[in-house]
């Protein structure tokens, strides 16, 4: 079963405050502005309405990225079903969606699947709670990933 043709990305982690809203980001960051991908984020353990993490924003912001408006969400049907592809920042999280929205399957990948360097075709590690370094190298895996991403959506054009 083909894809859905309505252009939406989501990434997915765990509590959509760190990791899935700084892939968001980066890759909306890095779309020319006329593509028309529509790209979110949401968590498998969630809270609706939580801000991105104070170090994801101060991150960003280091590289001209705002997302002070993020706001977190937890994965549902609806936004499942919206999606055109599901990108998982873990393998566990791959495995969750899987079992959790069958329909997904077709449909979801693994961020690190897009790294053209072997040393970032991994799990992104969770960086919340242990200070800068853990966020730098968070960033610097999901930003390895992002030519791959986008040259897989290229590849792989929807009607």
């Amino acid at each position: 079963m083909p894809p859905p043709s309505n252009h939406t990305i989501i990434f997915v982690c765990t509590g959509n405050t760190c990791r899935s809203p700084m892939a968001e980001a980066l890759l909306r960051h890095a779309l020319p502005k006329s593509s028309k991908w529509h790209v979110t984020s949401a968590g498998t353990s969630a809270a609706n309405g939580m801000p991105a993490s104070h170090e994801t924003l101060e991150l960003l912001r280091r590289v001209n990225i705002d997302l002070t408006a993020h706001r977190s969400q937890p994965l549902t049907n609806n936004l499942i079903n919206s999606a055109s592809y599901i990108i998982a920042l873990t393998g566990h999280h791959l495995a969750q969606t899987s079992f959790y929205f069958p329909q997904s399957t077709p449909r979801l990948h693994l961020l690190g699947s897009f790294a053209y360097d072997s040393i970032y075709q991994s799990d992104v590690i969770d960086p919340h709670g242990a200070g800068p370094t853990a966020y730098r190298r968070c960033y610097n895996h999901i930003a390895a990933t992002i030519p791959g991403l986008i040259n897989f959506l290229t590849q792989h054009p929807l009607s």
